[in-house]
Parts: C-alpha cells; structure tokens; sequence
C-alpha cells in the first residue's frame, strides 16, 4: 500500500481544480454547480449499497459506524468529491467491513457482492432516473419544458444519470483499489489470487497511471455509452406501454 503526503495531494487537486474553474468561464461554472445533486446522490447511495449489502451478509461493522445511513454527510469525501466535479474521477469515504462477522454460507463470496453492490446500485439509480427523465419528456406541458426550471431540472437528471453510469463503470476496473479489483479477484485460480496480492503495489502504479493520463477515460467511455444506450432502449420499451 502506497503512503501519501497528503499535502502534495491536496496541492495537486487544488491547481486541478483552478485551472478548470479559470478555463471552464461562467457557463461551465453554471454547468458544473448542475452536477452538484449528481454527484452526491452518486456517491452517497454507492456507498450506502455498500454498507447494506455488508449488514445483509451478516457484518454489522457498517451498522454500528453509522454508514447504513443515505445521509450524504455519513458517506461524502470533500476531495473525492472535487475530484468526481472536476476530473471525473472520484470517491466516497471507504465503507469498512469485517469479512469474518459474515455469515459462513456468504465468507467465501462476500467481499465480491459487497463490492459489487456499489457499481449495481449507481446502475439501478441511472435506471430509475432515466424513467424520471423519459416520463417528463413524455408527459411534461412543452411550455414548462421550455422554461428556465424546466431545463435545469432536465440538466440536473441527465447530469445525475451519466454521474451514476461512469462511477459504476469506473469502479468495476479490476484495479485496486476499485471494487472490481474485489470482484474479479474472486474468480481467480487461489496461485494468481496470491500473486496479485504480493504485487497489489504494481496494480497501484497502474491505477495511478490510468488516472494520471486520463487513460481510464477512453477505457470506460464505450462502455458507459453502450449501459446508457441499453438503459435508454430499455425505459423506451417500458414508456411505451403508457
């Protein structure tokens, strides 16, 4: 495991963060402060599945921290946060669990559903969304879809559902400390599972090297266009039964 200054972090983040504020200009500025509702409601509800899927197995270690909550204050990290606004990239605070308080039918896949459970919950919220969206643009009196309230609260939706896709989609990169470095470690033969392990710190570099050269992007660009494109056809199917 890697051993940070968090001052060099912090410091990296913050010309991050003035560079894009002084080349986004007013309307981005607006545009960003749209993806606020996003954001959170991305974060929080990830890692709240998280939390949940752990008490449903039989660890309650999420339960007495206070993280079986959706309150955004339980699961929001300030940087994570900036990071997801800004580069696309982010994080909540890591939901920590106890894989031994499993219940023993559930030790031997636990840690893969409980990882899973964020990613799938990020997919269900851009589903759920996507219906909002769909039933609006179907049923919503023109007039007000051209209004001021009208377009922010379409912004703010279609914001939130490609926020949801892409953290789901980023976060099943089989790299830790992603969960789906959790997930597909699982179906690893027990010697390659004990390789990655002792070489956790080379899928580190990786990580750092997908994120730093904004590498993860083009990775998980036609994946997210291709789950929002399934979402699309699939509430389309559902909107027209009405």
């Amino acid at each position: 495991m890697f051993s940070f200054d968090k001052r060099a972090v912090y410091l990296i983040i913050a010309i991050i963060v003035i560079f894009n504020v002084v080349n986004m200009g007013t309307a981005g500025l607006l545009s960003l402060l749209l993806t606020i509702p996003g954001v959170i409601i991305a974060i929080s509800l990830h890692e709240f599945a998280h939390a949940w899927m752990a008490v449903r197995l039989g660890d309650d270690t999420p339960l007495r921290q206070g993280r079986l909550s959706i309150d955004p204050l339980k699961h929001l990290d300030p940087i994570g946060i900036m990071m997801l606004m800004f580069c696309g990239i982010g994080w909540g605070r890591p939901v920590q669990i106890d894989s031994s308080n499993f219940n023993p039918k559930y030790r031997r896949n636990g840690e893969a559903l409980v990882s899973l459970a964020g990613p799938l919950m990020n997919f269900i919220i851009a589903f759920i969304l996507t219906l909002i969206d769909g039933l609006i643009l179907k049923f919503a009196v023109a007039s007000f879809l051209s209004t001021t309230p009208g377009r922010v609260i379409l912004t703010m939706i279609q914001s939130a559902i490609i926020m949801n896709i892409g953290l789901g989609v980023f976060n099943l990169i089989p790299l830790p400390p992603l969960d789906g470095s959790k997930i597909f470690i699982r179906f690893m033969p027990y010697n390659v599972r004990n390789w990655i392990y002792d070489h956790e710190m080379w899928f580190y570099m990786a990580f750092l090297v997908l994120w730093i050269t904004n590498l993860s992007s083009i990775i998980i660009a036609p994946i997210m266009t291709g789950i929002y494109q399934a979402i699309v056809t699939a509430v389309g199917l559902l909107l027209s039964w009405f």
